[in-house]
């Protein structure tokens, strides 16, 4: 569940004056069920493919269809991945995964890497994100990486809906960008990318130029020793209550 940030230190493409906390900013956000099984079944296609995965494909068609039936359409952007994963030996999935989600800056799955890279101020960005994950009665094991984007869609489906659709919008330029990016680079993976962005409503004119400005400038490139949280990976233990 990578909370995304709940104050500007920790806003990826965040502008302007502080921000509340996340819950704080949850007054009439809703998030309908077939959306939070949405959610689920991305956070787990866009994690490190392992055989578990492949095992679940036929629950996650059920997801995708009890979706459509119920209004999600964006949902029906995951078939062409399902297929992908179901009909390609395992073997070669890890390794395009890897290829895609770990050697490539504008394909990290870490949000808050899009708004600080490797600098000093990344740091304070995921405490903020861990802090929100607490608010909420969540406490991540050491292992875990707090702004994967996985962990951020498990957490909006499962823990807390409101609190996670906010910080799914705080970090929406990241979103963005990784979307335009997996496309640029004709990846599968941009699949699941649009079945999420499919969920959020249109870019307004001050979130659109966030988002010109991040494709544009790409992550920050200072360089502070930050190694563990640039793998696309994350841990599988997810979250202690």
């Amino acid at each position: 569940m990578g909370f995304g940030s709940a104050t500007p230190t920790g806003a990826v493409g965040s502008v302007g004056p502080a921000r509340p906390p996340a819950w704080e900013r949850t007054s009439g956000v809703r998030v309908d069920k077939p959306t939070r099984l949405l959610y689920q079944a991305i956070s787990l296609l866009l994690d490190y493919p392992t055989q578990q995965l492949i095992d679940s494909l036929p629950l996650m068609r059920v997801t995708v269809a009890q979706c459509l039936a119920r209004g999600v359409r964006s949902a029906a952007r995951l078939v062409p991945l399902l297929d992908h994963v179901e009909a390609t030996p395992l073997q070669d999935l890890e390794r395009d995964y890897v290829e895609t989600f770990d050697l490539r800056r504008r394909c990290c799955l870490h949000l808050s890497y899009y708004g600080y890279g490797d600098t000093r101020k990344r740091g304070m960005a995921l405490l903020d994100i861990k802090q929100t994950y607490l608010a909420s009665g969540v406490d991540l094991a050491e292992c875990e990486l707090p702004d994967h984007l996985c962990v951020l869609l498990e957490f909006t489906a499962t823990v807390d809906p409101p609190v996670g659709r906010v910080l799914l919008s705080d970090n929406r330029p990241g979103i963005e960008l990784l979307r335009i990016s997996l496309a640029d680079r004709d990846s599968v993976y941009v699949a699941a990318l649009e079945a999420l962005t499919g969920t959020f409503p249109t870019l307004l004119g001050n979130e659109k130029d966030v988002v010109r400005a991040l494709i544009a400038a790409g992550p920050p490139d200072e360089e502070v020793g930050m190694e563990a949280y640039q793998s696309g990976s994350h841990s599988s233990g997810m979250v202690r209550r």
